[in-house]
Formats: C-alpha cells, sequence, structure tokens
C-alpha cells in the first residue's frame, strides 16, 4: 500500500491534502472524513450498528496526533477526537469519496432529512434523543 509523501491540512477550504508515494493525491473534505471516521462512536461495535452522523458541514480540524508511522488522529473542532486514520484508510477515503459521499447522501435522505438539511450545523435526526457525546455512553 502506497505511504504518504505529504500532508497539509487547509483550515479554510476544510480538505486535507496528501499525496502519496505512488504519485496519487487527494483532497478529501473534513466533513467526510468526519461522517467515515473510522471510530466506535460512528462505526459501532459491529455490523448494523453504525451511527449516522449529521450538522458535519462546518467541521474543522484544530489538530492532528500522528499515531505511530501507520496513521493520524485528527482532532475535530465538534470533540471529536478517537478515530485513527491509517495510511490506507485515508487512501480509501480519497480514492472512493465520490461513491462514499454519494452513500452518506443517500442515508441522510432515508433518515428523513432533504436536500442538505442533515448537513447542516445544529440538525439532530428525527426522533433521536439528545445526546452528550462519546459512545452511546457506556464504558470502553
Amino acid at each position: 500500500m502506497p505511504t504518504p509523501t505529504n500532508l497539509t491540512i487547509r483550515q479554510q477550504s476544510r480538505i486535507l491534502e496528501i499525496s502519496f508515494d505512488d504519485n496519487t493525491a487527494f483532497a478529501i473534505p473534513f466533513e467526510l472524513m468526519r461522517v467515515y471516521s473510522p471510530s466506535a462512536e460512528v462505526k459501532g461495535h459491529g455490523p448494523g450498528q453504525e451511527v449516522l452522523q449529521v450538522g458535519k458541514r462546518e467541521v474543522g480540524i484544530k489538530g492532528v496526533e500522528p499515531v505511530g508511522n501507520y496513521a493520524i488522529k485528527p482532532l475535530f473542532t465538534d470533540g471529536h477526537d478517537s478515530g485513527i486514520f491509517t495510511w490506507d484508510y485515508l487512501y480509501k477515503l480519497g480514492s472512493e469519496q465520490e461513491s462514499m459521499w454519494q452513500d452518506y447522501l443517500q442515508r441522510l435522505h432515508a433518515a428523513g432529512f432533504a436536500g442538505d438539511s442533515g448537513r447542516e450545523p445544529g440538525t439532530v435526526l428525527p426522533g433521536a434523543p439528545a445526546r452528550s457525546g462519546g459512545c452511546g455512553g457506556h464504558a470502553h
């Protein structure tokens, strides 16, 4: 699998630019990274337990921590900081972002959000109780 040669956080455009040693480069929106975070908070603890992320259009990244020589941990402005993005996963996000984006928009629509309404900050799922963050309130 290719390894990164350059990684740049673009705060104003909310894009992570990443280049790999196979001469590919991607511009990955922070919103896409946030809604597809590989954390248990987003992915759940097994198949079918994924949690649809809403209201992430304006999310930023306030910092990035290296994880060994194989990943980064972005610190998102909404407080989410538990996703570890491996080089392989960032490559997947970059190379498959169009289909992943369409899948995300379809899931928002299926959850009852019209247009881009589910992407706006402050959006909550229809009928969902207020959440205080974390991973469903149970200990890890």
